[in-house]
Parts: structure tokens; C-alpha cells; sequence
């Protein structure tokens, strides 16, 4: 806070966690290519990697009054047309993202545009073993099947990493629209569809199967919104993307949830997550998650 004003300070991790997990400068780097191309995300005041400032890199952008969908539907989606409004705008500015010009942004050299799919499945193969402290067979042999049934990436664009509901904040008043894409600190150049898949993997409709611990925005269930099909119909229309394969890129996204919500309930076993309420669940929950990971490769 300054005067009047609030800001917002997102700073990495102290020693000894590895600042390569959390990348201020390329966090906002790639907010501020996406400002210039009109995509909607929060205003980059200051940036620094000075580590005499903090003692970390850091970066500083506007507060923006806006609505977060979580357990409950805000006020300003009262109706369920409100809601469908909400859902089509929610897939639409995905589409935006994924038509973002990258030379217009500035970031053609923002991640390499070839083998996303073959690098993720080698990244998360490599970590599998290192995060969990019992036996989870579910998780090599979704590794496998991930390898062995390799899809063809049809072309290659920005991809967000962690794009839902949660985090994209709506304005707080009438008609539904995104007044921001939030945290960035996954995204890359790649495959489109792995967005799509983790978008539509992670939620909720009300519909049976879903697993516990991805279910992250409850209030999607709620009359109006989209269902994961609507979602998945609305992107396919829009861009013309064949999502025949969409079932491989679920699969992705469960297993690669299950690795580093593995590591989440190692740490916690081991107390270096105290009074963490939601790592406890991963007791049942990953092996869960697993499951419906592999109900999607029949």
C-alpha cells in the first residue's frame, strides 16, 4: 500500500527451494507480452531480480477488484444466463490465448515450440520417484501409457499451464467477463490441448467420477454453467482444433497432478507442512485420482 493505493507484490521462495519454481522475470515477462496483444491480465508496474532489495526477485502489479470463482457463485451470476455467459467467456479468452500472436508479444523465444508433450512425460517420469514414499503402480503405468499413445501436436502456441476458473478473475459487475488471467507461472510454449485437457480434467459439472482432491472450483456445478463437453465443444468450434485425442491430454494432466500432489503429502508426512488441512487428503485422494486417470485410457 502507498497512500491510497494497494498493489500487488508476488515475490519467489526463499533458499533453500530453487528459484527455477518460481520465475518472477519470466512471470513477468510473458504478462506483459500478453498486455501488449490485449490479452487481460494485471498491469506490470516494477520487476527486479536485485536480490539486495528482498533478498529475491520480485515483481509488483495493480490490485484489481474482480471475483474468483471458488466454492461460491458471486453475486453477479445470479441467473443461470449469467452463468452460461460466465462459462462461454471462460473458454473464449482461452482461445485468445492460444491465438496470441508471439512475435507481436515478444515471445518466440519463450519456450522451445518443439517436443512440449515428450518433455513433460520425461520431467514428470523423472520427479514420479523422487516426490512419493509408498508404492503408487498407477502412476508408471500411466507413464507408459502416456508414451506409448503419444498424440501429434497439431500446432504450437502460448499455454497458460494452470488455466481454470480459479484462476481467472471476473469482473464484479454485469454482463460476465474476465477481467484477468492469473498466475503465470507455469506457462510455456506448447501444445494447446494440454490446456484444454487440464482445463476440463480439473472441473467440476456434477457429474459422477470426478476425482476429490481436483476439484477445485465446486461452484461450476451450479445450473448454467457449461459442462466439461459444452467447454470441449464451444474451444473445438471456436478454433477448429480436432480434440479426438482430448481423453490423452486428461490423462496428462490427472498424472501430472498426482506427481507434485505427491510431493505436497510427502512433505506434509513428513512436518514440513504444518496445519496444512488440504494435504491430508492426498492419502486417498491421489490413488483416487489415479484411478480416473486410468478410466480415461480404456
Amino acid at each position: 500500500r502507498r497512500g491510497d493505493a494497494e498493489f500487488v507484490l508476488r515475490r519467489g521462495p526463499r533458499p533453500p527451494i530453487a528459484k527455477s519454481t518460481h520465475d518472477m522475470m519470466r512471470e513477468a515477462r510473458v504478462q506483459q507480452g500478453v498486455a501488449k496483444v490485449g490479452l487481460p491480465v494485471p498491469q506490470i508496474l516494477a520487476a527486479s531480480d536485485d536480490e539486495s532489495i528482498l533478498g529475491v526477485p520480485f515483481y509488483v502489479m495493480e490490485m484489481l477488484d474482480g471475483e474468483v470463482l471458488v466454492d461460491e457463485v458471486p453475486g453477479m451470476l445470479a441467473t443461470e444466463d449469467d452463468r452460461r455467459v460466465a462459462s462461454e467467456v471462460l473458454v473464449d479468452t482461452l482461445v485468445d490465448l492460444h491465438a496470441v500472436d508471439l512475435e507481436q508479444a515478444g515471445l518466440t523465444d519463450f519456450g522451445r515450440p518443439d517436443g512440449y508433450l515428450q518433455r513433460q512425460i520425461a520431467t514428470f517420469t523423472r520427479l514420479a520417484p523422487i516426490t512419493r514414499r509408498r508404492e503408487l503402480p498407477l502412476q508408471e503405468e500411466l507413464s507408459q501409457w502416456l508414451t506409448d499413445n503419444l498424440p501429434t501436436s497439431a500446432r504450437t502456441t502460448l499455454v497458460h499451464g494452470d488455466y481454470r476458473f480459479g484462476n481467472v478473475m471476473l469482473a464484479p459487475d454485469a454482463p460476465p467477463r474476465v477481467r484477468a488471467i492469473l498466475d503465470w507461472e507455469m506457462a510455456t510454449l506448447g501444445d494447446p490441448l494440454a490446456d484444454l485437457g487440464y482445463l476440463t480434467a480439473t472441473y467440476v459439472d456434477g457429474s459422477p467420477g470426478h476425482p476429490s482432491i481436483m476439484s477445485l472450483s465446486n461452484a461450476s456445478s451450479a445450473p448454467g454453467f457449461f459442462t466439461r463437453d459444452q467447454i470441449t465443444e464451444r474451444y473445438a468450434q471456436k478454433t477448429g482444433a480436432d480434440v479426438s485425442d482430448l481423453a490423452w491430454y486428461q490423462v496428462l494432466a490427472y498424472w501430472k497432478s498426482s506427481v507434485f500432489l505427491e510431493d505436497m503429502y510427502t512433505r506434509w508426512n513428513a512436518g514440513e507442512r504444518p496445519g496444512d488441512d488440504y494435504a491430508p487428503r492426498m492419502a486417498e485422494g491421489i490413488p483416487e485420482l489415479l484411478e480416473a486417470a486410468k478410466a480415461l485410457t480404456r
